[in-house]
């Protein structure tokens, strides 16, 4: 029986209480320091950084993990990592129930496709060089985990929820030490790639005369951005965002039967198929999002439920939570013997997004070259949220497509990206043929990517 006064009881709240209490507290330092207010690095990665600041002085004056104390419940560290792990999928789930508005024309389509065309061809790139450099660290360190260096894609590409969860398959299938640690190490390096890169290019098109904003603007929001024509309204018998956090609660509940059933149909790729929540997830939510207008159609529901304002605010706060904990879950002590190499990994994956981004921002999107780079590289360092930070810096109101190609991407992006996911898990055990077919995959995906140019090229030849 439970006492009330015990840890048992207090442990998980004083956990979720210390994220959002380092939340609080970073927003306080962006507002009182102004160098960190320019930086851009986001509040959530900050608080993260501030709580491994403060575990890791602990560690080190006691030799125990600050997590792991009778006030957290004796298992904080692990439960930072299952809030990582349920959140990354939440957050995708509440993102897929906004609606999506608007007609799309022939040049639209195509711009959106070669957006999610090119997150992929990122991931891609950044699987070549960061498998790349593991392979060659593995000649030198003696016992070196070879694959280690596919978590750079997800950690710069897909954020901090997808490197845990690969991190995570390395460390618990394969036996890489600290393959969790490694992995949301390699995805604070992100963030902070995003922050410094974006910084840099921001400043040189404000010399160039290119940006007038002050950095750190903020725009205020109108009253039909909150509430949508024919919703529910904001308060009857139960709150319209109780509804929300419902419906997003629905969906993963739904996801969970899911893989629960397709664990048992595969039970050796139970821990893949898991890995796999926040894809499933969407799928899920989609499926939601499908019976709630199919009972509008026939009337049994007049009103619309879903609120994109509410979905929003739901999906941040989540994405919010899942970067601060990921980051507080570093285990720095675990990565004595690798540290140089994520290094070089992630100073590595800042150059290669950011070069390869730019050009083909340059090449394919010349009327908005500046806005499409901006939002690409944020999302492919960091998070979805980081590109729209950056892209708001040079775009407020948001009157560029570039916003939009973010949102539309998502779907070619899984239909292409999904293969990827799916190798990575090949990774460990055969790295040299992995390395192989990434590079292969690239080449075919910049094919697509390119290939207004290449084959009007060949049609220019042949005329010739």
């Amino acid at each position: 029986m439970e006492n009330f006064w015990d840890f048992s009881v207090w442990g998980s709240f004083h956990l979720i209480t210390i994220l959002l209490i380092s939340l609080l507290a970073a927003n306080i330092l962006k507002k009182v320091i102004r160098p960190l207010q320019a930086s851009l690095i986001p509040t959530s990665v900050l608080g993260g950084l501030l709580l491994l600041i403060a575990a890791t002085i602990y560690r080190v004056v006691t030799g125990n993990a600050m997590f792991d104390t009778e006030f957290f419940g004796n298992n904080g560290s692990s439960n930072l990592e299952i809030i990582t792990y349920h959140t990354l999928a939440l957050g995708f789930i509440a993102t897929a129930f906004k609606s999506a508005k608007g007609k799309l024309t022939k040049k639209r389509l195509s711009e959106i496709f070669n957006t999610g065309v090119t997150t992929v061809s990122t991931y891609l790139i950044q699987g070549v060089f960061g498998l790349g450099i593991s392979i060659l660290a593995a000649f030198i360190i003696p016992g070196f985990f070879k694959a280690a260096g596919v978590l750079l894609p997800f950690g710069y590409g897909q954020g901090t929820g997808q490197a845990l969860n690969y991190g995570g398959i390395y460390e618990n299938d394969y036996g890489f030490v600290g393959g969790k640690s490694v992995g949301l190490t390699i995805a604070a390096l992100g963030f902070l790639s995003a922050s410094i890169g974006g910084v840099i290019y921001l400043n040189i098109l404000k010399k160039k005369g290119k940006i007038k904003t002050e950095i750190g603007g903020e725009q205020a929001l109108r009253s039909e951005e909150i509430q949508g024509e024919g919703e529910i309204p904001m308060q009857e018998s139960i709150d319209k965002i109780t509804i929300q956090v419902a419906l997003v609660a629905l969906g993963y509940l739904v996801a969970y039967l899911i893989m629960y059933l397709l664990g048992l149909l595969a039970p050796g790729m139970r821990s893949v198929i898991f890995g796999f929540n926040f894809l499933i997830g969407v799928l899920s939510a989609a499926l939601v999002k499908l019976i709630l207008n199919a009972l509008k159609k026939k009337n049994v529901i007049k009103k619309e439920y879903v609120n994109n304002f509410l979905m929003t605010r739901i999906s941040n706060f989540f994405f919010d939570i899942m970067v601060v904990a990921g980051i507080a879950a570093i285990r720095l002590h675990v990565l004595k013997n690798y540290w140089v190499v994520i290094l070089i990994i992630g100073a590595v994956g800042l150059v290669i997004t950011f070069i390869y981004n730019h050009f083909v921002a340059k090449k394919l999107f010349p009327d908005y070259a500046e806005e499409q780079f901006l939002m690409m590289y944020g999302m492919l360092t960091g998070t979805a949220s980081t590109g729209i930070i950056l892209l708001r810096e040079i775009d407020g109101e948001f009157k560029t497509p570039a916003s939009d190609n973010m949102v539309y991407q998502n779907f070619p992006a899984i239909v292409f990206g999904f293969p990827i996911m799916l190798l990575a898990t090949f990774a460990p055990k055969k790295p040299f043929i992995t390395l192989i077919i990434l590079i292969a995959f690239f080449l075919v995906m910049n094919v697509i990517l390119f290939r207004a140019q290449i084959f009007r090229r060949k049609k220019g030849a042949e005329k010739q």
